[in-house]
């Protein structure tokens, strides 16, 4: 497995600041990506066979780049929506986000928004594919669980991931369809290049798909969390599920599209502290409830890697502390600096 995590960097003001390339060349050694804004770097960690290993990795790279902000005039955050500033951002001097920029304007020069994802290995496309159904149920338990843009441009945004409603607005974005089979997925994305809504296979930003360059399923679903330990979390559930899947060996549930619209809403407003819908029997429940049928559903896989302490243990710290919109939000209403609280130490 492997984890991206898009961080964003800020003034000393809290303002995006406009310094990834900067930042990207002081990081020697790393495989440090630039993103659509100028304000946003991307980690992607070396291939990991442990959870463990995830943690050693995003952890030194977040504080690589936390290092080469500061030498750069500047903050990392790991937080996934400016927390101040203003909407429209300047876009990378690349010729692919300049071209997007032009294509779709203020869409993209707003989308200066954080994500985590997680590659997880797969023998083949159909197996690929065969996953994303069988993960469609548990994606908004993920979302609430990494939720961390509560607060957006100096304001409460009534969402605990904002970045969620935001993301959405792509063309072709949020929860998959249900894929038949490989040529089925092909099939619809090319109906979407055919039709001009989007550049390319890249901008197929599904929450869960086949990567387009090495031979997994990439999970897209996630803010970029608070602190290492959930983005730890969100790995190592995301490697039990495309596990469980594998072994159901099926295609998977097909859901009502409404009834995972509904829940995804849902999770993305309330995060952990209210109602989630349980998918397959449109059944509202409270989110921690849902928690323990998703720890269920992987109790197998984690016992096979050993995680299962690890996954209990930090969804039980997560439902007594807050996740990062609930710490986020806290801060908010009790005048403390939302910087300070999601600042990447060096």
């Amino acid at each position: 497995m492997g984890v991206e995590e898009e961080l964003l960097l800020v003034s000393a003001t809290g303002e995006p600041l406009p310094r990834s390339k900067a930042v990207q060349a002081d990081v020697q050694g790393m495989d440090i990506a630039l993103e659509l804004t100028r304000a946003q770097v991307e980690l992607n960690t070396p291939v990991c066979q442990t959870s463990a290993e995830v943690r050693e990795h995003v952890q030194a790279m977040r504080s690589a780049l936390a290092v080469a902000a500061v030498e750069e005039g500047g903050r990392l955050l790991a937080i996934a929506a400016p927390p101040s500033g203003k909407a429209a951002q300047l876009i990378t001097r690349k010729a692919r986000y300049q071209e997007m920029a032009a294509r779709y304007g203020l869409l993209a020069r707003e989308q200066g928004v954080c994500g985590c994802h997680v590659h997880v290995e797969v023998p083949d496309r159909d197996a690929a594919v065969r996953v994303s159904n069988h993960l469609r149920p548990w994606l908004p338990a993920l979302l609430a669980l990494t939720a961390n843009s509560a607060i957006y441009l100096g304001e409460d945004t009534g969402f605990c991931s904002w970045r969620w409603l935001m993301t959405s607005r792509w063309p072709c974005s949020g929860q998959p369809p249900y894929f038949e089979s490989a040529e089925h997925y092909d099939a619809l994305v090319a109906m979407q290049l055919a039709a001009g809504s989007i550049m390319d296979e890249n901008m197929i930003y599904w929450d869960v798909r086949p990567s387009t360059h090495v031979p997994t399923v990439e999970v897209r679903v996630s803010d970029v969390p608070l602190t290492v330990d959930e983005t730890v979390l969100m790995a190592t559930l995301v490697r039990a599920l495309v596990m469980t899947a594998l072994a159901e060996g099926d295609q998977g549930p097909t859901l009502e599209p409404a009834v995972l619209r509904t829940a995804y809403w849902l999770a993305a407003r309330d995060g952990l502290s209210g109602d989630g819908l349980e998918v397959l029997h449109a059944e509202r429940l409270p989110m921690v409830k849902l928690l323990d049928l998703l720890q269920q559903h992987l109790a197998p896989a984690l016992q096979e890697l050993g995680d299962a302490d690890l996954v209990a243990d930090t969804i039980r710290r997560l439902l007594t502390d807050g996740n990062g919109a609930d710490k986020q939000r806290k801060a908010f209403r009790e005048g403390d600096d939302i910087i300070a609280l999601t600042e990447v130490k060096p």
